[in-house]
C-alpha cells in the first residue's frame, strides 16, 4: 500500500481529487476523515494541511505527496522531486503600493516585508544584496501595507486581483509555482512498482490534455498535402473507402491550432471531419 499526502482543502485539492479520479484511484470523499484507502488500486490518502506535507514525506509519515512547490522549496526537506504536474500554477511575488515609483530590488532596502515564505525571500534579497525587514505572518498578508505593519509583501499570486482589491501591484515575480508530486527517498520496491504505476496513468492523463482526436474524409489526390498538415503522434492512420478515389484520415491535433488546421484541411477537399475528446492516451 502506497500512502499518498494530499492537501485537505483549498484549490490544490480540488485539482488533486480530480486527477486522482482521472487515473481510476476511487475514494469516498464524503467522509471527513484524515486517511482514506482506495477502491481497486493499493493507494490511501492522507489528508494534511499543505505546509505539512514535505516533512511528512521526508520522514516517511506519508509515502508520496502532492504540494505546491512554493511549500516545497520553502520547507526544503529531503524528498525527491518525482513529477511536475502542471496545475494549480501561480507564482511568488514581491508587491508594492501601487503609487510607489518602482525601479529595482534596491527599493526593498531598509523596508519591512510582510510575508509566509520568509526562507524563499530571504534568500532572493541575499542574492541581490539587499537588507531588509522581514515580517513573518501567516494569512491575509496582502492587507499589511495597509495597516502599516509592513511596505511591501512577498506571497503567493495567481489571477493578481487580491493584489489590485489591496491598492498593491507586482513587481517582482520571484518564484513561478506548480503542483509537484514528490517521494519519500527510502520507498521499497514494492512501492516504488506501484508508484511506477501511477506515473504512467497521471502521464497518460497529461499527454491527452489539450489535444483533440480527428476523423476525416479526404480525396487520394490530395492525401499528401493533408498529411503535411494533420501529422498524429507519429503519423496520421489512412483508411481505405468503398470510395476508391477517397481515404480516411484519423490523428491527433493540439487544440491551441485547431481552428488554423481545420481551416487548412477544409480548403484541401477534407469532408465529414469529426473532432472528439481525449482523456487519455498511452504513447
Amino acid at each position: 500500500m502506497l500512502r499518498i499526502a494530499v492537501q485537505s482543502k483549498g484549490r490544490l485539492y480540488d485539482e488533486t481529487m480530480m486527477l486522482l479520479e482521472e487515473a481510476g484511484i476511487k475514494l469516498n470523499r464524503g467522509k471527513r476523515i484524515l486517511l482514506l484507502s482506495a477502491k481497486g488500486f493499493p493507494v490511501e490518502v492522507l489528508f494534511l494541511r499543505d505546509d505539512d506535507i514535505p516533512q511528512s514525506v521526508a520522514n516517511g509519515v506519508a509515502d508520496i505527496g502532492i504540494v505546491g512547490e512554493n511549500e516545497y522549496v520553502e520547507k526544503g526537506q529531503e524528498a525527491k522531486l518525482i513529477k511536475r504536474l502542471g496545475f494549480s500554477k501561480c507564482r511568488l511575488s514581491l508587491a508594492i503600493p501601487k503609487d510607489e515609483e518602482y525601479k529595482g530590488a534596491e527599493w526593498f532596502e531598509g523596508k519591512t516585508i510582510a510575508t509566509s515564505y520568509p526562507v524563499i525571500l530571504r534568500s532572493f534579497l541575499e542574492e541581490r544584496g539587499v537588507k531588509a525587514d522581514i515580517h513573518v505572518i501567516s494569512g491575509s498578508v496582502e492587507i499589511a501595507p495597509g495597516i502599516g505593519l509592513a511596505d511591501a509583501i512577498f506571497d503567493i499570486v495567481s489571477s493578481g486581483s487580491t493584489l489590485v482589491s489591496n491598492q498593491l501591484r507586482e513587481v517582482e515575480v520571484v518564484l513561478p509555482c506548480e503542483a509537484l508530486l514528490i517521494a519519500n527517498n527510502n520507498l521499497s520496491k514494492e512501492k516504488l512498482e506501484i508508484l511506477d504505476e501511477l506515473l504512467f496513468r497521471f502521464e497518460a492523463i497529461q499527454i491527452a490534455e489539450g489535444k483533440k482526436y480527428v476523423l476525416l474524409n479526404a480525396p487520394k489526390e490530395k492525401l499528401d498535402e493533408i498529411i503535411e498538415v494533420l501529422p498524429g503522434m507519429k503519423s496520421p492512420t489512412i483508411t481505405p473507402l468503398a470510395n476508391d478515389e477517397w481515404v480516411s484520415v484519423q490523428s491527433v491535433i493540439a487544440e491551441k491550432h485547431f481552428w488554423e488546421i481545420i481551416g487548412k484541411l477544409k480548403s484541401l477537399g477534407a469532408e465529414g471531419i469529426l473532432v472528439l475528446p481525449i482523456e487519455k492516451m498511452i504513447v
